[in-house]
């Protein structure tokens, strides 16, 4: 009773939508690779709709556990780059190679998460480059905010005036009153997407592994290092920068068994969430930072309903038109690339350094087949130790132990 009594007491309507935007944003935009690689794999709807079922129910349980017992706004998610390499690889991979390496990369993950060495990495990342890299990351969401004028002006620009109003009258419910003012205007204009709707719950169907040595080089590997460099850095950096000291020992350790247990019937691996994660973690989300873990337990209980009705829930999602939903994004993830672009210029001695991590990471670059994301925090952290002086240096190293 206690529980729910602690749940009750904390409960807002504002972590409630960030909860949900966080979800609509993931099956309305990372999904759709899922679906791209499902017709590389020639796979049926019903395995399609286990595969949603999976991610969704695996995300939701970690993520309302994670939250609830460090109180901190921890959203979990799929995978989205390890996603994209399925489409790579089918059909030449079967599906039974990949579930295969699920599993290979979830028990890595899992021994790099229980080391306690994930977070000693992260200790080595001075701050700046750190926000660096979510302004880099965040800032593709906020420019196509712009793009998505090219096609529907009237509605976009509608829900951007009525953020600014918004957010000088009500800020707390901002994102709230723009949901509604883009859904509404969207039935009006006739601009929703036309979707035959047939709501039944999802049956999960267990997929065996193959072990082969094509599942352990070709997509296991590429996996762990995309997961890790991907997702898990820029997620506890965007935690760190938010306020929350979370370390990333159990999150990592609780979302890699998420993934075993997710993996036989085709979710693939489960993470910590970076970019719809900032909608969760600022102010939008609430006010006291200590409530804004609710936002996680609501985004669990969102993946919950849509792993239930997996194909039908996606099906409701569909119907938003895309430019809409990115102009939401857009909007919703304002706050975290100022708050990340200040981050990152703020010290004059890493600024420089910053701002290569920021525009590396933004470039969208794929070299050596690793992301954007993983080059714009090497590149980012080889110019600042180039740049830095000895003794300023040795001094912020310094400074770094004693806190």
């Amino acid at each position: 009773m206690s529980v729910l009594k602690t749940l009750k007491q904390d409960w807002s309507i504002s972590a409630t939508v960030a909860g949900f935007l966080a979800v609509l944003i993931s099956y309305a935009g990372p999904l759709i690779i899922f679906f791209q690689a499902a017709q590389q794999a020639n796979v049926s709807n019903s395995m399609m709709a286990s595969w949603i079922w999976g991610v969704s129910i695996g995300a939701a349980i970690s993520g309302i556990y994670l939250s609830y017992r460090y109180k901190t706004p921890i959203i979990t998610a799929w995978s989205a780059p390890g996603t994209a390499l399925l489409v790579t690889l089918f059909p030449e991979t079967s599906l039974n190679e990949a579930v295969a390496a699920y599993i290979i990369s979830a028990i890595v993950i899992l021994i790099v998460g229980v080391s306690g060495y994930f977070d000693k990495f992260l200790k080595w990342i001075p701050q700046s480059i750190a926000a660096g890299m979510m302004a880099g990351i965040l800032f593709q969401f906020g420019i196509e905010l712009f793009v998505a004028t090219d096609r529907m002006p009237m509605i976009v620009f509608a829900m951007l005036l009525c953020y600014l109003i918004a957010k000088r009258l009500t800020p707390r419910y901002t994102m709230i009153w723009v949901l509604l003012c883009g859904v509404s205007l969207s039935l009006i204009l006739g601009r929703m997407n036309p979707v035959e709707m047939n709501f039944q719950l999802a049956v999960p169907q267990l997929i065996m592994p193959e072990w082969t040595w094509n599942a352990a080089f070709n997509l296991a590997i590429p996996l762990i290092l995309v997961s890790l460099t991907g997702q898990f850095l820029p997620g506890m950096a965007i935690l760190k920068l938010s306020g929350y000291d979370t370390p990333a020992k159990p999150i990592v350790s609780i979302a890699s068994i998420a993934s075993l247990a997710v993996a036989c019937v085709g979710g693939i691996t489960i993470v910590l969430a970076a970019i719809t994660a900032a909608l969760c973690t600022g102010k939008d989300a609430h006010e006291l930072k200590e409530k804004r873990y609710i936002a996680g337990i609501a985004n669990g209980i969102f993946y919950i309903l849509g792993g239930l009705f997996a194909g039908s829930i996606v099906m409701l999602f569909s119907l938003l038109p895309k430019e809409m939903v990115a102009a939401l994004a857009g909007l919703a993830l304002l706050g975290a690339i100022g708050t990340n672009v200040a981050m990152a210029m703020r010290e004059d001695t890493q600024r420089e350094a910053a701002l290569i991590t920021f525009l590396a990471t933004a470039s969208g670059m794929h070299f050596l087949g690793l992301s954007s994301v993983f080059w714009g925090i090497v590149i980012g952290m080889i110019a600042n130790l180039l740049l830095q002086k000895p003794n300023t240096l040795s001094t912020a190293q310094t400074s770094s132990t004693s806190k």
